[in-house]
């Protein structure tokens, strides 16, 4: 997982930690955190994409080789926890590294998106970034627990 931002608030940090550590093995999450632009006080929309392509490229330059790049974003493919989990599923029989992109405030670069592999969306309303990483965890825990037949997911 890399997503733009650092120096999270204590409950982020904490509620990603509670669900990566409950991950098997042989699915284990490493976050890289990528330093945000500065924002100016007023940013015109010009300067908000010149800083989000500077957060892209750092994000890039840091994604394991032929790695399987998975964009969330607001306007991404909606999907369901199941979905997710056969989603998971599949790529986890690859065996390639999956790269699962969360952009800043301002979101992810266009261009990032382009070059995904898929583009998700968690949910149709706009959520703050740092609550993205959570509830990703979430999510992939969940999946996971869903096809290890866990009681964890309920559904």
């Amino acid at each position: 997982m890399c997503a733009v931002g650092h120096r999270m608030p204590a409950w982020v940090a904490a509620g990603f930690k509670e669900y990566i550590s409950r991950m098997p093995r042989e699915a284990a999450v490493e976050l890289v955190e990528v330093r945000p632009e500065p924002r100016p006080v007023r940013p015109s929309p010009a300067i908000i994409t010149k800083l989000m392509a500077a957060e892209s490229k750092r994000m890039l330059a840091c994604l394991p080789v032929d790695c399987f790049t998975v964009a969330l974003d607001e306007h991404g493919k909606p999907v369901t926890t199941v979905e997710l989990a056969r989603l998971l599923q599949d790529w986890m029989r690859t065996g390639r590294d999956i790269a699962f992109l969360i952009g800043g405030a301002d979101g992810l670069d266009q261009r990032v998106k382009q070059d995904a592999a898929l583009t998700l969306s968690l949910s149709s309303m706009t959520l703050p970034h740092q609550l993205v990483r959570v509830l990703l965890a979430e999510q992939l825990y969940r999946a996971l627990s869903l096809l290890r037949n866990h009681p964890y997911h309920r559904g």
